[in-house]
C-alpha cells in the first residue's frame, strides 16, 4: 500500500490523527469541525493561557460555544498544546498562523516559516500539510515545499502539500465552515486528492484549483474585490460631501438597480484580519515583479484616510458649535472592526481614537464587547453606556453598530452625532452628521 492510499484510508476511516496550528479566529473553527466529524485533533498555539482555556472547555472565540468546544474535549477528539512534539505522529497538519504586514507594509511570513520548520523538524514524511494563512501567490511552493522535501522525499508521494485559503467571517451566523464552499490547491495532484478526502469530510462543496498559487491568488482577489470597492465608496463618500449630496441615499438609491451593481458602503476606514492586509500581499508581490497594482494601492490610500475624514467632520462639526476637539469630550460608540465581535484588529476606531488625542480630544469609548484598549496601547477601558454619558459627550462618534445599541436613546440623549456607519437613520434633539 503506498503512503497515499494509507492516508486516505485513515481519513475514510476518521483513524487520521490531525493536526491544527494556530488556534485562533480560523484554526480553532476549523479543530473542532474536524473533531465533531470524528477525528483526533491536535491543536498547538503559542500562547500557553489560550491552551489551558481550551483544554478546560472555554472558548476565547465568538464562533466557538464553550457547549460546542466541551463535548469534544470530554470525548478526547480535542486537546491543545504549545508543543510541536505532540503533533509528531499526526497524519495531516493544517497551519493556520496570523500573517501580518511589517511596519514597512511587506508581508510578514515568519510566523508560516517558523510552522514549516517545526513540522520539518518532527518530520513531515507521511503526511498531509495544509496552509490556510493568507499569503502571495507562491508562498506554498517557494516556502512549504523546500523545507518538508528533501533528497528522500518526493511531494505528491512521501508528503502532500497544499494550499486552502480560509473563509471566516467572525460573528456570521448564515455562512460557516461546512456550508461555505472551500478552496483547495495542490503541489501535485496527488496532494490535492489527499486534501480533498480531509476537507470533504467537513465542507459541502470542495472546490478544486489548478495548482497552489492559484488558490493562493483565489483569496486576495476576493479581499481585494471588496477592499477596491469600499475605496470606491469611499471616495464616492468624499465627492458627495463636496457636492452637498447624501452618500448613503446615492448608494441605496443606485441599489434597486437589479442587475449591474452591488452596493457597498461608506465607513472610517478598514478593519479585520483580510481586508486591510492581504490585497497589500498582491501588490508587495507585484513589484517584485516590477509591476504596480494601481487599483489597490489607490483603494489603500483612500481608505487608510478616512480617519483623517472622519476627525475634520468631528472638528468641523464641534467648530459649528464653537467648540475646539481640544478639551472636548468624544464618546466613541462601538471599537470592534465588525458589529457584533470583540475582535479589534486593524480597527479605524484604533486611528480615530488616536487622532482625536493628538488633538486634544478627552476621548471614551463604549463596546459591549471589548473591555479595554490597553493591547492597542490607547490606556482605556469601556464605560457604562447611560443617559449621563451620552448627554455629557460634545460629540459622540458611532463607528460600529453593535445590534444591542438603543438608537432610539442614543439620539434623544445626544446633542451631536457623527455617525460613520448610518445607524442613526433619523435626527434626534441633536444634529446628526453623516459620511
Amino acid at each position: 500500500m503506498t503512503i497515499k492510499e494509507a492516508l486516505l484510508k485513515k481519513i475514510h476511516s476518521r483513524e487520521a490523527l490531525v493536526g491544527v496550528v494556530g488556534l485562533g479566529y480560523v484554526g480553532l473553527p476549523l479543530a473542532v469541525a474536524l473533531a465533531e466529524a470524528g477525528f483526533r485533533v491536535i491543536g498547538v498555539d503559542v500562547d500557553s493561557a489560550k491552551v489551558t482555556s481550551l483544554n478546560e472547555g472555554r472558548s476565547y472565540v465568538e464562533d466557538i460555544s464553550d457547549n460546542q468546544l466541551v463535548p469534544v474535549v470530554e470525548s478526547g477528539h480535542f486537546f491543545a498544546t504549545t508543543r510541536y512534539q505532540d503533533i509528531s505522529a499526526v497524519d495531516a497538519v493544517s497551519i493556520c498562523v496570523p500573517t501580518p504586514l511589517r511596519k514597512t507594509g511587506d508581508p510578514d511570513i515568519s510566523f508560516i516559516v517558523d510552522a514549516a520548520d517545526h513540522i520539518a523538524a518532527i518530520g513531515g514524511k507521511g503526511k498531509l500539510i495544509i496552509l490556510e494563512s493568507t499569503t502571495y501567490p507562491g508562498t506554498t511552493d517557494e516556502v512549504i515545499v523546500p523545507r518538508l522535501v528533501n533528497s528522500s522525499t518526493v511531494v505528491g508521494q512521501d508528503v502532500f502539500i497544499a494550499f486552502s485559503p480560509e473563509r471566516i467571517d467572525p460573528g456570521r451566523k448564515d455562512y460557516m465552515i461546512h456550508n461555505t464552499p472551500k478552496v483547495i490547491g495542490g503541489v501535485t495532484r496527488n496532494c490535492l486528492e489527499v486534501s480533498l478526502a480531509l476537507y470533504g469530510t467537513i465542507v459541502k462543496q470542495p472546490v478544486p484549483v489548478s495548482n497552489t498559487a492559484t488558490a493562493e491568488m483565489v483569496k486576495l482577489l476576493e479581499n481585494t474585490y471588496r477592499a477596491v470597492n469600499i475605496g470606491l465608496v469611499n471616495e464616492v463618500a468624499l465627492m458627495c460631501n463636496k457636492l452637498g449630496l447624501d452618500t448613503w441615499e446615492v448608494v441605496e438609491a443606485a441599489a434597486t438597480k437589479p442587475y449591474g451593481f452591488m452596493p457597498f458602503y461608506p465607513g472610517p476606514g478598514l478593519g479585520g484580519h483580510c481586508i486591510p492586509i492581504d490585497p497589500l500581499y498582491l501588490s508587495w508581490k507585484l513589484r517584485t515583479l516590477n509591476y504596480t497594482a494601481r487599483f489597490i494601492e489607490l483603494a489603500a490610500e483612500v481608505n487608510s484616510h478616512m480617519p483623517e475624514y472622519v476627525v475634520s467632520k468631528v472638528s468641523d462639526a464641534l467648530n459649528d458649535k464653537c467648540k475646539a476637539v481640544k478639551g472636548s469630550k468624544i464618546l466613541v460608540l462601538g471599537v470592534a472592526y465588525k458589529p457584533n465581535v470583540s475582535d479589534v484588529r486593524e480597527s479605524p476606531a484604533i486611528d480615530l481614537i488616536h487622532l482625536l488625542q493628538e488633538k486634544g480630544g478627552r476621548v471614551e469609548f463604549h463596546d459591549p464587547y471589548v473591555d479595554d484598549l490597553s493591547d492597542e496601547g490607547i490606556p482605556l477601558r469601556s464605560i457604562e453606556l447611560t443617559s449621563d454619558s451620552l448627554a455629557n459627550a460634545d460629540c459622540i462618534i458611532i463607528v460600529t453598530h453593535h445590534d444591542s445599541y438603543d438608537w432610539s436613546q442614543i439620539r434623544d440623549q445626544a446633542s451631536l452625532i457623527v455617525d460613520t456607519r448610518h445607524a442613526i437613520k433619523e435626527p434626534g434633539k441633536g444634529r446628526v452628521l453623516y459620511l
